[in-house]
């Protein structure tokens, strides 16, 4: 996953420099891929707006633009986009400027007409990967200002995530993570849109507990949908997520802040209540991507009285999506069950950034707090109205289990000595509290582990957090090689290698065979015991002989066209009726001998 270290900025004090962030994370066992550095820290590119265009006399695919630069001359440009309108802002590159790839710009002309600059796409600005098209700024962007201005100059960390540890797939988690390590605070973002909305046990239904415990929908009225300010297209496209409109964009935003999906439905579009549920077979979904996917009853589906609307967890309906024309909108905020995500995005080949947090777990206490960020925001970039009341069903997961931890068996296994004292230390930065019991001895202690953390399930993994926070470097090394005298297997390897290079000496090539043989050849291998589950019928028993096998490869290389064959293999062979590996030589030599006085 991406992170924006301007981002990580926001919720708490990072390391002095890039450097010493990304050996904080790798020695605490979060892998750095990639170091990228984002943003449109130009010369010469400033904000303009588009006054008039008129297509290229020369030219099917090219338009001439007349754009306001601020300077009280007008600028005439030649654009090859079509995604833009008169009176759009946009990016405008004057002669002079150098933009990402060492691109310098200069007026030129371009099929017989003069073109003062260049106006730019999110790639060439290196602030996204998006190629196609102008990059379209807000109304309120200022005509004539540096493009540096909107989108700052930061650090983009390519960060590789481990499966158990899905409560860092967001901003606000990688920096609680660095805070913990770094014994400083974190600020969790204001979520609260109203001073809180009342729940509301109906609205929306689980039919499907197991796979969905908890459920939530929000209504907010009177959406104003267009594209969202600057400063939240400059956050999400920063790692790589395309703008689509305020309201798409805000659910974005969150998962990427708080690492809890939401989803907006269009609630004008929808039929009746809202319902969790197994799909029936064969049902039909037309999806976000455009594409119509046949469902099974492994697929959990959220439907409203007539139809799929979402696939949960994964992606949202074409039919209930949010666009231009969208005046109210229902936020689902719910917490899927990790297994059955998972089977549906695999089954679907639909893979999404939604699905990708369900599958590794979200923080179950992240639900309300990510529908009341959302709620908020949505309120603030579409001058929306929400309604007081969320729609929920369902019971939010409990808490992971408490665990306890030895301290005797932390230093016996990290073999240094960590201070009962200073272990609690660091275990209550994690986020974990005591739990302890009245009759607990001082030698233990058990912790209570916090919803994010369902990772932490032995006492194993608590010394890891501790060792992880204190430094693994601390742990000196030793030379622990010892002399082992020489064993039967030492022997039998020895003498095999020996072999080896000796048959291969003498002009003969090594095979190897599956030890699995085909049904086919069962009834030839006197009793050659059978597998319960075979993977296909080509390899459904153990192999009683080599020579079934060499055979075949002799065969194999017959039909090629060879015309001298020496072939040896060395394995296994598994005796009937009790499977006794036996360790087998077998040869097979084709092809007209050689005289023996050449």
């Amino acid at each position: 996953m991406k992170f924006s270290v301007n981002w990580l900025r926001e919720f708490g004090e990072l390391p002095p420099s890039i450097e010493a962030l990304a050996e904080l994370l790798t020695m605490a066992g979060i892998e750095i891929e990639a170091i990228e550095k984002r943003g449109a820290d130009f010369d010469h590119v400033v904000i303009a707006q588009i006054d008039e265009s008129k297509p290229h006399p020369n030219a099917d695919r090219l338009t001439v633009c007349m754009v306001d630069d601020g300077s009280g001359t007008k600028r005439q440009i030649v654009c090859g986009a079509k995604n833009y309108k008169v009176g759009d802002k946009v990016p405008l590159a004057l002669p002079g400027a150098e933009l990402t790839g060492g691109l310098k710009i200069r007026a030129s002309k371009l099929r017989g007409v003069e073109s003062e600059g260049m106006l730019c796409s999110p790639k060439e600005l290196g602030i996204a990967e998006d190629a196609d098209g102008l990059l379209i700024l807000s109304p309120e962007a200022k005509i004539g200002a540096p493009i540096r201005d909107l989108f700052a100059p930061d650090t983009v960390l390519d960060v590789e995530i481990t499966p158990n540890r899905g409560d860092l797939l967001s901003h606000f988690g990688l920096a609680r993570e660095i805070a913990a390590l770094t014994n400083t605070t974190v600020r969790l973002p204001s979520t609260s849109a109203d001073g809180g909305p009342a729940l509301q046990k109906q609205g929306v239904g689980i039919s499907a507990s197991r796979e969905c415990p908890f459920y939530s929908a929000r209504r907010i009225e009177n959406v104003k949908v267009g594209p969202s300010p600057d400063w939240l297209r400059a956050k999400i496209e920063s790692v790589g997520i395309r703008s689509v409109n305020n309201v798409v964009d805000v659910s974005n935003f969150v998962m990427l802040e708080l690492g809890q999906p939401t989803h907006a439905f269009d609630a004008d579009k929808l039929e009746g209540d809202l319902n969790v549920r197994l799909a029936r077979d064969g049902e039909k979904f037309l999806a976000l991507d455009g594409k119509t996917y046949a469902l099974t009853p492994d697929n959990l589906i959220i439907a409203d009285d007539k139809r799929a609307v979402g696939i949960a967890g994964v992606m949202g309906g074409e039919e209930s999506g949010v666009t231009d024309s969208t005046r109210n909108v229902l936020l689902e905020s719910a917490y899927f069950l990790p297994a059955s995500v998972r089977r549906t995005a695999r089954d679907l080949n639909l893979p999404s950034d939604a699905s990708y947090r369900f599958e590794r777990g979200v923080d179950p206490q992240m639900i309300f707090a990510a529908s009341q960020r959302a709620t908020k925001l949505i309120c603030e970039v579409a001058a929306a109205t929400p309604v007081g009341i969320i729609a929920v069903a369902g019971e939010v997961p409990l808490n992971p289990p408490d665990v306890s931890i030895r301290y005797r068996r932390v230093d016996e296994l990290l073999g240094i000595h960590i201070e009962p004292a200073t272990a609690e230390a660091i275990l209550t930065r994690f986020g974990l509290g005591r739990g302890d019991s009245p009759n607990r001895p001082e030698s233990a202690s058990q912790w209570k582990i916090p919803s994010y953390r369902r990772d932490l399930q032995r006492e194993v993994d608590l010394i890891e957090e501790i060792i992880r926070a204190h430094g693994i470097e601390k742990i000196p090394s030793e030379d622990r090689s010892r002399f082992t005298p020489l064993s039967a297997a030492d022997r039998n390897y020895d003498f095999e290698a020996k072999l080896r290079r000796d048959l291969v000496a003498l002009g003969l090539s090594e095979a190897r065979t599956s030890s699995l043989i085909a049904r086919s050849e069962v009834a030839r291998a006197n009793g050659a015991i059978q597998l319960r589950n075979p993977l296909s019928e080509d390899h459904v028993a153990l192999r009683t002989s080599l020579t079934p096998g060499l055979l075949a490869a002799v065969e194999r290389n017959i039909r090629a066209g060879a015309e001298r064959i020496a072939l040896f293999e060395i394995g296994n062979v598994f005796a009937p009726p009790t499977g006794e590996q036996q360790r087998k030589l077998t040869m097979a030599l084709c092809g007209r001998a050689a005289s023996l006085k050449n």
